[in-house]
């Protein structure tokens, strides 16, 4: 069965039971918990907790995932990928343990025809009710289903004893093997049916829902009879474009480390294909940091084979070719995936020359001094300096058998600070050194005029550039930003959650551009670049902050404090802020609460933001003594160092918090507060995330038009659209069941066995010439793999297909008959003009395509004439 069939039969049979078939999720959610969707469930949260449609009650999918704890492992062993397909069926509270169990047994077992022998199960510990189901029910054997732990067997793992606390469940897992395929887990059937109160405490929940998760792939291989991932049909072109892009025959290094790396790049090209489609870009952090990070490591591992030009960039339509069986939409975005590869090969491949000289030097360095660990600093600085990420740098020197030491990097990490935004680490490397001797002179630092003005006179009392104290600084085309040290200044520098001000620096003669401000060591550092005249040490300016961004900040921020007192208000004085980020008329803010807020209090509390923002209420600062700020009850943040003098913020009577940020003058001038999203940060955190003034108001009118489109498009009332659309999703799935319903059944496709039945004999080799219908390039390739694992000697194959007024033809040659210098390529060559084509490719496997298909029967009389040619006189 072919991976896309496989897809297509698991979705048919769970909607037969009555689960409503939905699309994939987004890679990348909208979701603050996770970078990229881990699994099927993710999409079901709200239904999951209770707070979706109450008619909602099944769900089939099949999920598009990518997970990163083990990409160390992957292409070293047969199942580990980043990108992956979750086959899911879902149940809020609704069927249970029996049904999923059964349906299990019944897709597998009955719509698979998988032998029952091949099929092993383990159940949770002290799970009496599944073993009894698949026992006595089922009819499997006591000694085929083995008793976990709650490590193994319950989710989330170790969850009874270690937490967190909250909804969790036993699991059942199913394993498959085969002849000479090792045991693999297939499928986990979750039951989630407590609520976690406590160590040991578990709670029957009222509603118990199923979360079940079957590896597209890995059931693949095991139909397939694949002793790995990389051999399913969908993968096998990818690989065999990869070997071909790097110039070698994969079969004979399949089993070295080049074959690892083969089968790396394979994985992390469709990774990245698919994030690239949903325009999720290699970046600095969060997702477009783990994309980078991917195609680095395919390029890296490229560069150890011997290339030096981009290649990875041609495999996306070879991608998109395999996957269009699932995601038809990918080919219309390969041109733009491939701009955006190459250009992330090229940029990343001007730094890796440099970058793996001073690599290797390292690790002989490391090995001459008679250690194995490799310098935290050095480390750190082929980073920063060269791109090279530690997790590669872990993964080369693990080859020598050397390791980073990872407190001496993140000592280093904290020193620079990691890259977060473009001109992060600039401001690390001033913030080290230069400043120390800058504090010789300016004891106090540079004195902070924000809370009162955006515009000040300042003088230029230091320039930093490259880590260095420089005298002056003039305009440079490209490079890394330079840092403005003022003796005063009304820029904001990053810190408290708040992000730092951008604007410019003027003076006689030049202009400064302030991109970012940062704050080390009482200086305020301006990161920017001189875009006219030159600046020096000494120069009188004027610092002038954007005034526009700065009031947005100043919104989001003064809203943060309102919905700190309205969390107190709705959920307790236990939801304490854990955490935050502001940005322009952005912000997210995270507190502590055991549990969802929940859709009403949500809605409660932005609305009491909203009430508190219409009060108009003035805001006002202080400095006082910290004994005094917690004598009038000033909230603190926990953990949070204080100066024994601190700024006291009050908002009316309601808010009063101890803040170094920069506020409004009145509430009233938050605007709007609109919350987007709500979700866990970890266990026992809680995440908001709202707009305020003009982006608050934006979100709103995009809504409001997307609506109104909506209503228009309909041609209903606003308030019927959802009636609409519900009726409209109605009139599609039955318009589809008819469909299918007309659909005429495909032609069978014929057999390796059924072509080795009309094979005729050149000389001692097997010939293959024969016509195929309606085959794909890919099936066909299948085809010629399983005539190959029937034939591993003097073999040699051409078949043929057409198409929509297209011809495909793929040859191949054993492996025996190539190295007596038979090549399939130069068959091809001969052959093809007969369909009115060409073509070519490597000597043991080549394809070829054509206009004519009615020429097919003469490219096959050709094709014997010239190989029982060859081979019947060898």
């Amino acid at each position: 069965m072919k991976t896309d069939e496989l897809r297509e039969a698991y979705l048919d049979f769970f909607a037969s039971k009555g689960c409503v078939r939905k699309p994939s999720d987004v890679l990348a959610p909208n979701d603050p918990t996770v970078l990229f969707t881990p699994a099927g469930m993710n999409q079901f949260k709200r239904e999951f907790m209770g707070l979706g449609d109450p008619t909602f009650k099944r769900a089939t999918t099949c999920q598009k995932c990518i997970r990163t704890g083990d990409i160390e492992n992957v292409g070293k062993t047969p199942r580990h990928m980043t990108f992956f397909e979750m086959l899911g069926n879902f149940s809020f509270g609704d069927y249970f343990k029996r049904e999923a169990i059964h349906w299990a047994w019944e897709f597998l077992v009955k719509r698979l025809a998988i032998d029952p022998n091949r099929l092993t199960f383990t159940v949770y510990q002290d799970d009496d009710e599944a073993f009894d189901i698949w026992n006595k029910e089922i009819g499997v054997a006591a000694g085929r289903i083995k008793r976990m732990g709650e490590d193994d067997n319950f989710w989330p793992a170790g969850a009874p004893t270690h937490g967190p606390n909250g909804v969790c469940g036993p699991c059942s897992e199913i394993f498959y093997h085969g002849d000479g395929i090792e045991e693999v887990e297939i499928w986990n059937l979750v039951f989630t049916q407590f609520n976690r109160v406590g160590p040991g405490l578990l709670e029957p929940l009222p509603n118990k829902n199923i979360d079940t998760g079957m590896g597209l792939e890995r059931a693949a291989a095991a139909l397939q009879g694949a002793k790995s991932n990389y051999e399913i049909d969908l993968f096998i072109p990818i690989v065999a474009a990869a070997a071909d892009a790097l110039g070698v025959d994969y079969p004979k290094i399949k089993d070295t480390v080049d074959g690892v790396r083969i089968r790396r790049a394979s994985d992390h090209v469709r990774t990245l294909t698919f994030c690239l489609h949903e325009n999720v870009r290699p970046g600095p952090e969060k997702q477009g940091y783990v994309v980078r990070r991917l195609l680095r490591r395919a390029v890296l591992d490229a560069y150890q084979m011997g290339r030096r030009e981009p290649f990875l960039y041609t495999l996306a339509p070879v991608v998109a070719e395999a996957m269009k069986g699932g995601y038809p939409e990918l080919a219309d975005s390969v041109p733009r995936i491939q701009h955006a590869i190459r250009d992330e090969e090229e940029r990343f491949l001007r730094n890796l020359e440099n970058g793996m000289r001073l690599l290797n030097d390292t690790f002989r360095k490391t090995k001459a001094a008679g250690s194995d660990v490799v310098s935290g600093g050095d480390a750190f600085d082929l980073l920063s300096t060269y791109g090279i990420p530690v997790e590669v740098t872990e993964s080369l020197a693990a080859d020598q058998n050397l390791r980073i030491d990872e407190k001496g990097f993140e000592a280093a990490r904290v020193k620079f600070a990691a890259v977060s935004r473009g001109t992060a680490e600039a401001a690390d490397v001033f913030a080290v050194g230069p400043l120390d001797s800058l504090k010789e002179a300016y004891h106090k630092g540079t004195a902070f005029l924000g809370y009162t003005t955006t515009e000040a006179p300042a003088k230029v009392i230091g320039i930093l550039e490259q880590g260095r104290l420089a005298d002056s600084a003039e305009v440079s085309a490209g490079g890394p930003p330079i840092a403005l040290v003022l003796d005063q200044t009304p820029f904001y520098g990053e810190s408290g959650g708040q992000v730092g001000d951008v604007g410019v620096v003027r003076g006689p003669g030049f202009t400064f551009q302030v991109e970012d401000t940062k704050k080390e060591n009482d200086f305020f550092l301006h990161l920017g670049r001189v875009v006219e005249g030159r600046i020096a040490v000494g120069a009188e300016a004027v610092a002038t902050v954007d005034a526009d961004r700065r009031q947005a900040i100043r919104r989001a921020h003064s809203a943060t404090h309102l919905l700190h007192n309205a969390l107190h208000k709705h959920l307790g004085k236990h939801a304490q802020q854990a955490g935050s980020k502001v940005e322009p008329d952005r912000l997210r803010f995270d507190f502590s609460n055991p549990e969802a807020v929940g859709k009403e209090r949500l809605q409660a509390i932005e609305k009491s933001v909203n009430d508190l923002v219409m009060t108009a209420a003035p805001v006002t600062w202080t400095l006082m003594p910290i004994a005094e700020a917690k004598t009038l009850g000033a909230m603190a943040l926990f953990g949070e160092k204080y100066p024994e003098v601190v700024r006291v913020v009050q908002m009316g009577d309601f808010s009063r918090e101890l803040c170094g940020g920069t506020h409004l003058d009145s509430v009233g001038q938050v605007g709007l507060f609109k919350i987007l999203a709500e979700e866990s940060v970890a266990a026992g955190t809680r995440r908001i995330v709202a707009l305020t003034g003009r982006a608050a108001l934006d979100f709103v009118h995009q809504e409001e038009e997307t609506l109104g489109n909506l209503s228009a498009n309909l041609r209903v009332p606003a308030g019927q659209v959802g009636d609409r659309v519900a009726a409209l999703l109605e009139e599609i799935k039955a318009l589809k069941k008819q469909a299918a319903q007309r659909k005429p059944e495909a032609a069978p496709k014929a057999t390796a066995d059924d072509l080795l039945a009309a094979a005729r004999t050149a000389g001692e080799a097997t010939v293959v010439i024969a016509s195929v219908a309606d085959a794909t390039v890919d099936e066909l390739r299948v085809l010629i793999d399983g005539l190959r694992r029937k034939r591993e000697k003097g073999l040699a194959v051409l078949l043929a297909s057409s198409g929509e007024g297209k011809v495909m033809l793929v040859a191949a040659f054993s492996k025996d008959l190539v190295e007596q210098g038979r090549n399939a390529g130069q068959w091809l060559k001969k052959v093809a003009p007969a369909v009115g084509g060409g073509g070519g490719g490597r000597p043991d496997l080549a394809q070829a395509g054509g206009k004519d298909p009615a020429k097919i029967p003469d490219a096959l009389e050709l094709a014997w004439a010239v190989v029982s040619g060859e081979l019947g006189g060898a």
